[in-house]
């Protein structure tokens, strides 16, 4: 994560803020006081927010935990090409 002063933040806010958005990176604006804050798009705050939700949800992980264990033995669900398509957006 890229580190910058809050006046060089003010006079590039503009271009900084769109650097966080185009490429999905937040950026940490420190003050001169030693306190900082982070700027993110909020697409990326919002799939923050569902992976820790994910994280925190025990019936969740487990269920990830079993997708995992029946995907590495080669055992479960295959969808077909038509329904591939549609989960990849394709």
């Amino acid at each position: 994560m890229d580190i910058i002063s809050v006046n060089k933040f003010r006079d590039n806010l503009k271009t900084l803020v769109e650097q966080v958005i185009n490429r999905h990176e937040p950026l940490k604006v420190t003050r001169r006081a030693g306190e900082a804050f982070v700027i993110m798009s909020a697409e990326d705050w919002e799939r923050e927010q569902e992976t820790l939700h994910v994280l925190q949800s025990r019936d969740l992980m487990q269920q990830i935990a079993t997708s995992l264990n029946t995907h590495s033995r080669g055992q479960g669900y295959t969808p077909n090409d038509e329904q591939m398509n549609e989960i990849t957006g394709i």
